[in-house]
């Protein structure tokens, strides 16, 4: 249920699909995060508030087979809690845990270039453009950034 009211959101994932997902597509999408998790130790974690359970949405990490080394990361919220300040908060943790935990170096990203606040997130969390990247489930070149381990995140 959870996977279907973040990723069946036609507003959650309008930056990240050509097009609204199904039920269908929200379930193997799911698969392939629980598959991830057993095989690589790393997913789109789900994200509740702490004070009352309320489901919040994901972020995490994925393997990038362009580096190995160097996990993808990425955040996906429902519209009712964009601009509180969760975005950021979860990042750090997810940080912590990558550079601490499994002792990554650096992490990846990359944004629907249309998609501005994503944009503002990855440098307000200290992420550093390094070229465009075509992104197939868009079909468009997404501006893509990296984030190297510092002091602040171990």
């Amino acid at each position: 249920p959870f996977a279907l009211k973040l990723w069946a959101n036609p507003v959650v994932t309008q930056f990240i699909s050509t097009r609204p997902l199904t039920a269908s597509d929200v379930k193997l999408r799911l698969r392939r995060e629980i598959e991830t998790q057993a095989t690589h130790g790393i997913q789109y974690w789900p994200v509740f508030l702490l004070e009352n359970d309320g489901f919040v949405g994901c972020c995490g990490l994925r393997p990038r087979i362009q580096e190995p080394d160097t996990p993808e990361f990425g955040v996906h919220i429902l519209p009712e809690y964009w601009r509180h300040g969760y975005a950021t908060e979860i990042a750090s943790l997810v940080f912590t845990h990558a550079f601490g935990a499994y002792g990554y170096r650096a992490l990846f990203a990359g944004h629907n270039p249309n998609n501005v606040a994503s944009r503002a997130l990855l440098l307000r969390l200290g992420f550093s453009y390094t070229h465009d990247e075509l992104y197939p489930p868009t079909g468009l070149m997404h501006p893509s950034y990296r984030l190297a381990k510092c002091k602040e995140h171990t």
